[in-house]
């Protein structure tokens, strides 16, 4: 019986599917292969998919249209993983819902650690521990189920805009850097820079603000960071 989930693996280069496919499969995962991104799709139709390892240059359908896609119908971790490294495609794939982006060439092992670490921080479900349902005027967030409620409607978020959320919610008042963001949020190995953190607040904003005033708790502390606070 596999330990660890279903991991889809979609790149056109047989050789790095093959490889990624042989280091997961010794961590105990299950591996579904695409060689593009309309047969990606079409696999997270059909599978219970835990995780996605995307290709951005792939044929039919690019790996940002498939992130884009996962973003509207599926609540699974997205890992972009690419031979370009240019800023743009980084910041762009983080706008578009990508938890981590692994610029190709990669160490094998170091895509295994973050797929690990991307499936343990949205598995990490611990019920009846204190504060795993934060409660707060027209905001909800409940960490078992790993929803946010705004004013009564459910609201769609990426893992990671979940976890920054409910980060700085169970710390509300106290100040964060981007820095120290990204350290508890995405972890000491995260590759990429301080505009991470500026995208998925602005996403999480542009959320929250659908249906009440709840967007009004992420304070932007200038010259500093971020910070959780309910208006007294």
């Amino acid at each position: 019986m596999l330990k660890n989930g279903i991991i889809l693996v979609a790149d056109d280069e047989p050789k790095m599917r093959d490889l990624v496919k042989m280091y997961l499969g010794r961590e105990g995962f299950e591996v579904i292969e695409a060689g593009d991104g309309e047969s990606a799709l079409e696999l997270l139709k059909k599978s219970e998919i835990d995780l996605v390892i995307l290709d951005i240059m792939m044929p039919k359908v690019d790996g940002l249209t498939v992130c884009r896609e996962i973003r509207r119908d599926y609540d699974i971790p997205v890992i972009m993983l690419t031979a370009r490294g240019e800023e743009i495609d980084r910041v762009l794939g983080f706008e578009l819902g990508a938890d981590d982006y692994v610029v190709k060439p990669f160490s094998p092992r170091e895509l295994v650690a973050r797929v690990k670490a991307l499936l343990r921080r949205v598995g990490a479900k611990q019920p009846g521990e204190p504060g795993n349902i934060l409660t707060f005027p027209g905001l909800v967030i409940n960490h078992d189920a790993r929803e946010v409620d705004v004013q009564g409607n459910k609201i769609s978020l990426t893992p990671k805009e979940f976890e920054l959320l409910a980060f700085l919610a169970k710390n509300s008042g106290r100040v964060f850097t981007r820095e120290q963001l990204l350290e508890h949020v995405w972890g000491y190995d995260f590759y990429g820079d301080l505009r991470t953190v500026d995208t998925h607040v602005k996403k999480l904003r542009e959320k929250l603000s659908r249906f009440g005033e709840a967007a009004a708790y992420l304070i932007t502390v200038w010259g500093v960071g971020y910070k959780f606070e309910v208006g007294k």
